[in-house]
């Protein structure tokens, strides 16, 4: 029976999860110091603030999808 292990940091949703992490957070950081005259022309919408909360989301849950059901590689002799 071969070994198994976990691809760990390089599981690709990892990475995945960190870049739209990333965004996520400049988007969010942007929304909240945003002037009320740029969300007027978006309907009064704020949508770097709504699309950075869920790109977060989005990440977070690539995380947790990625520690529920880690990939298992096997181990070669």
């Amino acid at each position: 029976m071969a070994e198994k292990k976990k691809a760990g940091a390089f599981d690709i949703r990892v990475v995945i999860a960190t870049l739209i992490g990333l965004y996520g957070v400049i988007l969010t950081v942007l929304g909240i110091v945003e002037k009320q005259a740029e969300i007027d022309k978006a309907a009064g919408i704020n949508i770097n603030l709504w699309g950075g909360i869920a790109m977060l989301v989005f990440a977070g849950l690539f995380v947790l999808w990625a520690r529920l059901r880690p990939i298992a590689v096997p181990v070669e002799e």
